[in-house]
């Protein structure tokens, strides 16, 4: 499935349009170039659970943030600055990504060999100053029937 967004507004509404169809334990990979809309569709992602937008940051210098102020904890990774997998291993990565929460993972090409098995890949292309192509990737069986869900909220 592609979609192309002309605003940040509209990469906003796709991230909540995607927030209303997740379940606790669904795992959100996001690829993209720097500045091509990982955090807007993040900070949607969240909006759409209901946590207030503007408290999401980008968690760059932690890798990861928790918000547990919402329907299902929301687990915001960004793997931008991760030097070595082994990094990540230390955080007890599982937990997070097969947990009670939904987990969002800017960069996740970086995870190489730990990627998980299933999720939900969503690619951002710069298109124009505003437009981004948004490319949507289920890989496993409940991620797609998560795109099926995502695809006709988005029709709407």
């Amino acid at each position: 499935m592609k979609i192309i967004s002309k605003s940040v507004s509209e990469t906003s509404n796709i991230g909540k349009k995607i927030a209303g169809n997740l379940t606790a334990g669904d795992i959100i990979c996001l690829f993209g170039e720097l500045g091509s809309g990982k955090t807007v569709l993040a900070k949607g992602i969240a909006s759409g659970l209901g946590i207030n937008k503007n408290k999401i940051v980008s968690p760059s210098f932690v890798l990861i943030r928790q918000y547990n102020q919402a329907k299902l904890p929301l687990y915001h990774f960004d793997l931008y600055r991760l030097k070595a997998l082994k990094d990540i291993a230390f955080l007890g990565y599982e937990e997070y990504l097969y947990g009670e929460g939904v987990a969002v993972i800017e960069w996740a090409d970086r995870l190489g060999k730990i990627m998980p098995k299933e999720y939900l890949g969503i690619e951002l292309l710069v298109r124009g100053k505003s437009r981004r192509l948004v490319r949507f990737k289920s890989c496993g069986r409940h991620y797609k029937e998560l795109l099926d869900k995502v695809y006709e909220d988005t029709r709407h």
